[in-house]
């Protein structure tokens, strides 16, 4: 008789040394069936998926407390590899791909389809060759279940991250035997149509009786999507229920304990008079950045605004802040304030006096075996010479000031941890998205860019990111450009919005306009152009 549930997890605890993370959670999910994990950034999800994966480090901190079972039989799982051989795979919110490789080489890593050789038929099965058309077709059959039409010989190094996390999906999709697989904030990083699209496929999988995790912040698709919840608070089990007995403010309540809370600010926007000092002047700036290029982009942004950035992924809008800021090679003419700015250098750009928060936080924002203080002052102390002190005319780390400051970040912007001496690389992703905010706040920059600022973030982290940018702005004054993927967030405390759209700016519109007009810039459509976009 076939056990009721595919996965048991029981009463797990774990202890980092004195401090319990979780305690006493349970989760089960059946065959077939989308269960959705949800609680707040450090609320104990990423530490039950690594007890679940056997991640070394679960083993090599005293292991856990409780009992896996799968198929109702009690289990040990020893590694991730061991994971994979019951069944087991995950796709990352963190991308686990190797950036020097093709998308079909990393789609078959470890599963290579080979064909005997000479060599092979003599010494044996490791001299085999790479059968590299059959492992084609196996990637371009896994890219296309996903919607991704994007040539399967493509190198992953400069991949966009929204391609990134298709990659990430389809080698999940193309391996056998699977059982039970995990999706991590899965569409963080994709715009609304690519997460629907992505929701299909997830539910084309379960359909096919496999079972899923869907770890995420965005509630909606929670509902449309799971058929059960879990939720964790504070690494305590809160409850589990099906989707069709709560709704989105429910289950925003039991994450979060209270009341109330909203996602989103409510910043009232501006009209700015036209002889207002530019903060940046942009003019005809192209950048090849891989799946985000920008052809002929000028904009004119003002002093004091929040200027949003928008558009479908793909189009060119994360390359704007990508090329004025030297990550990748861009041409044209940049003013900050009056000052021409110097392209293709990233450490002239930071000098300047402006800052990013890179959409990339792992391949771009962070230093993840560094301590999240060494991270915090990183930029200040290289660009700036910031946090050092003078010793027998030698410039030294200041450590005293260093710890100060990264605790005023810490506590300014909740950045849950155990201290600012904790590695980065430990950190649940919204608070590692915090720790770049505070590197880039630690610049005292006159106008900073924000990319992405909320991917990946659960509700509470959401809204205090916002906040702060408002802060910012309204308190100090700084110029902030936020690019987004989510038009509610910068309609939300925006004071203008350009959207982007096959690498050029479609429209600018104020924050009011109606939806249909952001509807079609998004589309490519011109303002005066029935048909299309204009020459």
């Amino acid at each position: 008789m076939a056990a009721e549930y595919i996965l048991e997890m029981k009463n797990i605890t774990k202890r980092y040394g004195e401090n319990k993370v979780l305690s006493d959670v349970s989760l089960k999910i059946r065959a077939g069936e989308i269960n959705a994990l949800l609680g707040e950034n450090g609320a104990g999800k990423r530490t039950l998926m690594n007890v679940l994966f056997g991640m070394p480090v679960i083993h090599a901190t005293g292991g856990f407390e409780g009992e896996v079972l799968i198929d109702g039989q009690p289990t040990t799982i020893a590694s991730p590899h061991d994971a994979m051989l019951k069944g087991i795979g995950m796709v990352h919110q963190e991308f686990m791909l190797l950036p020097g490789f093709t998308i079909t080489e990393n789609i078959k890593l470890n599963r290579e389809i080979t064909h005997p050789s000479l060599l092979s038929r003599v010494f044996g099965k490791n001299l085999e060759t790479l059968d590299m058309a059959a492992m084609s077709q196996d990637a371009r059959r896994a890219l296309d279940s996903v919607g991704m039409s994007i040539d399967e010989y493509t190198l992953v190094k400069g991949l966009p991250v929204g391609y990134m996390q298709f990659v990430e999906i389809a080698r999940e999709i193309d391996k056998t035997g699977v059982k039970l697989l995990v999706f991590d904030e899965p569409t963080a990083v994709l715009t609304e149509s690519e997460a629907a699209q992505l929701l299909r496929v997830m539910k084309s999988i379960a359909q096919k009786g496999i079972a899923i995790i869907f770890i995420t912040h965005r509630l909606d698709e929670v509902i449309e999507a799971a058929d059960g919840v879990t939720i964790l608070r504070d690494g305590k089990f809160v409850c589990d229920t099906r989707t069709a007995d709560t709704n989105v403010t429910q289950l925003a309540e039991l994450m979060i304990g209270r009341k109330g809370e909203s996602a989103f600010v409510t910043a009232e926007p501006r009209e700015f008079p036209e002889d207002t000092p530019l903060a940046l002047k942009i003019r005809h700036l192209a950048v090849d950045m891989p799946g985000e290029q920008v052809k002929d982009v000028s904009l004119d942004i003002r002093e004091g605004e929040i200027f949003g950035i928008g558009g479908l992924a793909g189009q060119g809008k994360v390359g704007i802040p990508n090329g004025i800021m030297g990550v990748y090679d861009a041409e044209g003419d940049v003013e900050l304030f009056g000052q021409p700015v110097k392209l293709n250098d990233a450490h002239d750009a930071l000098r300047s006096g402006m800052a990013m928060v890179s959409e990339d936080r792992r391949g771009v924002g962070l230093l993840l075996g560094e301590s999240i203080e060494d991270n915090i002052v990183f930029n200040a102390m290289q660009v700036n010479g910031d946090f050092t002190k003078s010793l027998l005319g030698a410039r030294l780390k200041d450590s005293r000031k260093i710890r100060e400051h990264a605790n005023e970040m810490i506590k300014e912007l909740d950045i849950r941890c155990f201290g600012a001496v904790q590695h980065t690389g430990t950190l649940s992703g919204g608070n590692q998205q915090k720790v770049c905010i505070a590197r880039a706040l630690t610049m005292n920059p006159k106008l900073i860019f924000v990319s992405e600022p909320t991917r990946g973030i659960d509700i509470g982290a959401k809204k205090l990111v916002l906040e702060t940018l408002v802060k910012l702005n309204r308190e100090k004054g700084m110029t902030v450009v936020m690019v987004s993927s989510e038009l509610m967030e910068l309609r939300s405390i925006c004071d203008r919005i350009a959207i982007v759209a096959e690498g050029e700016v479609v429209d600018i519109l104020p924050v009011n306009s109606p939806d249909a007009d952001f509807g079609l810039a998004m589309s490519g459509i011109k303002p005066g152009s029935s048909s299309g976009k204009e020459a």
